[in-house]
């Protein structure tokens, strides 16, 4: 007996035309960044790591330090209280939110907007385009800013959660050429951002070398993240070429570094 397949559901021709031609009010801060030869600090929280009844004081911290964009995520989500949480920051802050979900699951429409990362560095075909076939529903009907992201993992000296999650290997952090040549297939594909990472608590962050030659050769944001710890890090990224600067551990440690983190990236 032959298959049959059931209705497929078309989106409206104005829901197309409007992701395509018309650029969210995140995204067109990303791009104004990247246009104005400025940079921007984004502070990226995991919500195993983060409780309700800290949030308020965490916005005020954020609004003081003149961070640019908060990133909510993590490989793994154990606690399931990402929606209150983004609440309460947002109640007291306009930094928009962003997810940068490790699966489908972590979407949650109290968000901003979300980073839809597809790992082109890798080659697991799940995180290139199987999950978001899962996902796309969800996202559609999520009324969140969708920021398609070329998601590159470079070799941060150590083994990482996103890359034993991922089953990938990471870019060798000597190979400027693979980052560039991967950041371009990313740009092709039609990529809003471009996003190299070392990981986690990575020892080696993203050379400048590498930021240098990927940021001068592609005409979309570059952000960058993973193993910065200091101000002096943070300036050299920025001179690199680096559009936004990512730091999530070593804020977890020590939020007094928010501050002069962020203030690194305005000078």
């Amino acid at each position: 007996m032959a298959y049959i397949p059931g209705p497929v559901y078309v989106p409206p021709l104005s829901y197309l035309r409007d992701r395509r031609m018309k650029a969210g009010p995140v995204l067109q801060r990303f791009n104004r960044l990247k246009e104005q030869q400025e940079h921007g600090f984004a502070v990226l929280i995991d919500p195993d790591k983060i409780v309700p009844e800290k949030m308020e004081q965490f916005a005020f911290s954020c609004n003081d330090a003149g961070v640019d964009f908060l990133f909510v995520g993590g490989s793994l989500v154990l606690q399931h209280e990402t929606g209150l949480c983004i609440d309460i920051f947002k109640a007291n802050s306009n930094i928009p939110v962003l997810l940068f979900p490790g699966n489908p699951a972590q979407v949650t429409p109290e968000a901003d907007a979300l980073l839809y990362l597809s790992l082109i560095s890798g080659r697991n075909p799940e995180l290139l385009i199987g999950q978001h076939v899962v996902s796309a529903p969800m996202v559609r009907s999520s009324g969140l800013e969708v920021l398609s992201t070329g998601y590159m993992v470079i070799d941060g000296g150590v083994p990482t959660t996103v890359s034993y999650m991922s089953h990938s290997h990471p870019i060798p952090s000597d190979k400027s050429d693979i980052a560039l040549c991967t950041a371009w297939a990313g740009e092709l594909q039609g990529k809003h951002l471009i996003y190299m990472d070392a990981g986690s608590g990575a020892q080696k962050p993203v050379r400048e070398e590498m930021i240098r030659k990927v940021s001068s050769n592609i005409s979309i944001p570059l952000i960058v993240g993973g193993g910065i710890t200091t101000t002096e890090k943070v300036r050299a990224n920025c001179e690199a070429g680096a559009d936004v600067i990512v730091v999530g551990n070593a804020i977890e440690k020590d939020k007094s570094l928010i501050a002069d983190l962020s203030a690194a990236t305005k000078h």
